[in-house]
Formats: structure tokens, sequence, C-alpha cells
């Protein structure tokens, strides 16, 4: 073999192993894709917490390689190290982390002074059965159907946990999904608000809450954790952390601990989580009816639980005496997108009525709809599993 001959042979071996030789067209919208959530976190500042890792991690995920050389870097590759970080994602152990720091960063104030509150975090979750309902009719399997339901939880880690455990294979479709409508709730939500309530009620005005004690703020996580998790074992991994980050916050002893998994160690799982969970949308995985319709259930599951909300209010509020009315602008944030539903409650109150600040009583809700979320993600689990 000559000189020549023997490069042109190294130099096509080279060429068989770019990603330009192996690249799809599929290769190309995810990256399309990738680099839309990227531009929607800088440009837009939807939730750039969120969507820049998840946008960049598609860009990884979709980098075109020969799957035969046995070169151990895909995801979905035994021993690579993108598959080792995902084993986060598909043994579920980075959600319950995430929740231990949303734990250790909430005041659950609200809810602990007006707990009935909780009833509309709980109307929320009609959406994830509402979902459910309408993907066995689909054609899904009843595992596949409640994986996909929780999506209208708008928490992006019980939806990661959930699916590990029902759906493994549609996870990579069902997290991003959860966390395009948890990062797109300033545009679907106010819309849905403005269509259910009345000039009327968008500016009722809210008793300001009770003060509450110190005591009720440390005895609130160690009852809520047996409430909820005697009712649904199932729950356990997402709740008992919760409850247990929330204590770490609240009995004043731990502030160190709770400073640490609400900054520090929060920041380091939404990373891997992000960017994993992208990663995971490789074109092969990803680009399929399927998905598609993934995609359109969850958004359906999304606008029936802000619905519910809403609507859940409206009709609490004809039993409620005149001076204790609610105002149905809170009720969007029974779904768990903490503090994002929140905030839109407070300032779309603020948009009618500059001086009827919402932003605490709508706390109350959103605090409970990540209760909620994973309390149905728990009786999904045990009924499903």
């Amino acid at each position: 073999m000559t000189f020549s001959d023997f490069l042109m042979q190294n130099l096509e071996q080279f060429w068989h192993l770019t990603g330009f030789y192996n690249a799809t067209w599929e290769h190309f919208v995810m990256l399309g894709v990738g680099l839309f959530f990227i531009w929607l976190a800088i440009k837009k500042d939807f939730e750039p917490m969120l969507l820049v890792p998840i946008g960049f991690g598609m860009l990884i995920g979709n980098i075109p390689f020969n799957t035969e050389a046995g070169l151990e870097i895909g995801i979905y590759e035994e021993g690579s190290v993108l598959n080792i970080l995902y084993n986060g994602v598909s043994a579920g152990w980075y959600p319950p982390l995430i929740f231990l720091g949303i734990g250790a960063m909430t005041d659950f104030s609200a809810l602990i002074a007006n707990p009935k509150l909780m009833l509309i975090g709980a109307s929320a979750q009609f959406g994830i059965f509402g979902a459910y309902m309408v993907a066995l009719l689909l054609g899904f399997a009843p595992d596949q159907a409640g994986a996909i339901a929780i999506i209208g939880g708008a928490d992006g880690p019980t939806a990661i946990f959930l699916s590990s455990k029902l759906a493994p294979n549609l996870m990579g479709a069902i997290a991003v999904s959860a966390y395009s409508y948890m990062a797109l709730v300033p545009v679907i939500q106010p819309p849905i608000m403005r269509l259910l309530t009345t000039k009327k009620e968008r500016v009722i005005k809210m008793k300001p809450a009770r003060a509450v004690s110190q005591n009720e703020k440390i005895i609130f996580p160690i009852v809520g954790l047996l409430l909820t998790c005697f009712v649904v074992p199932s729950g356990l991994p997402l709740l008992g952390m919760l409850f247990f980050g929330n204590l770490l916050r609240e009995c004043g002893v731990t502030t160190r601990l709770a400073k640490t998994a609400s900054n520090a160690l929060t920041d380091i799982v939404t990373i891997l989580l992000g960017m994993t969970v992208g990663a995971s949308t490789q074109a092969s995985e990803f680009l399929t009816a399927q998905t598609i319709g993934i995609f359109a259930l969850g958004f359906m599951a999304f606008i029936i639980a802000s619905t519910s909300g809403v609507l859940f209010v409206k009709l609490f509020n004809l039993i409620l005496p005149a001076n204790k009315k609610i105002n149905p602008l809170i009720g969007n944030a029974g779904v768990s997108a903490v503090p994002m539903s929140a905030r839109i409650s407070n300032n779309l109150g603020l948009e009618y009525d500059p001086s009827n600040y919402l932003l605490m009583h709508a706390m109350g809700p959103n605090v409970a709809g990540v209760i909620g979320s994973a309390v149905a993600a728990g009786v999904l689990l045990g009924f499903l599993a």
C-alpha cells in the first residue's frame, strides 16, 4: 500500500467518524430546538435556570456520531460519562434532591395561615387526572398515561420521578414537555385567567394573612409528612425530602444545612438534571409521533389544571361570606410552578388595581400545588407501578 493510499484510507475513516457524515435532518431539527430554548432563556428571560441547561443539553445530545464505533460517548451507551450522569434521571434520584432544596427555600406561612388555600392546590390537580383519562382513550397504556398526565402538575422533577418509574422510554419527551410548560407559564396562564374572571372579581381584595408563629412553622413539616405519607406512602421519596428540607429551614438550628440544600445543592442538581434531560432528546429517540402526542396531552393537562384552579375559587366564593371572598386570580397558582404562577397572579392583580398585592395570598395555593402534585404522583405510582 502506498503512502497516498494509506493517507486516503485514514482520511476516509476519519470522515466516517465525523458528525458531518453521520448527521441526519432529524439531528438538525433537534439542534434547532435546543438553540430555540437557549434563545428563549436569554432573550425572553423564560426560566433561564431551566432552559439554558436543557437547551445546551439538546445540543450535546444531538451531535451526530457513529454509534457502531464503540466510542462510549452517547447518553444511552452503557458506561459513558453522560450515561452515568443520566442515571440520576433514569433512576429517579435527582428529583428528591430538588425537592429537598424546594423545601429548604419555601416559606409555607401563607398556607399555614389560611389552610383552605390547600383546596385550591388540590383542585388544580384535576388537570393530571383529566389528562390521564384522555391518554387512556387515545390508546396509551395505563402506566404511560399516568406518566404523561403528571405534566399537568407543572412540576418538572415530579414528572421525571414518575416517568422514571412508570414509562422510562417516554421520559425525555415527558421531561422536556413539563419543563417547557413551566417556562411558558407567563404566556399560557394570563389569557385563561382573563377569560374566566370578571373585572369585579379581579379587584377583590383579600385580608392580610395572620402572623404565623415559629412553633407552627416547625410543626407543619412534621405533621405534613405524617398526614400525606400515611395516606400515600408511595409519595415518600418526594414528600419526605420536601418536608425534611422545610424543617431544616424552620427549626432554627440547621441554618447551614438549609442554605446548602437551597443554594449549592439545588444549583448543582439543577445543572445536571437540565443538561442530562436535554441530552436525552436524541433525534432517534425523540422525534416520533408519540412525542407530539405527549406534548399535546401535556398542554391539555396544563390548561385543565389552570382552569380548574380558577373555577374552583369562583365556586368556593359562592359559599364564602362577603368579607372573606378569595380573588380568583390566585386560582392559577394551584399548579406547582413555584413561584412563577404566584407572580403571575400578583402581576395580573396589579394590572387591574395597582394597590392589590396578591403575591402572599397566591403563595398559599402555589406551595399547596407542590404538595398536591407529589401526592398525585404517589397515587398514580401506587396504582400503576
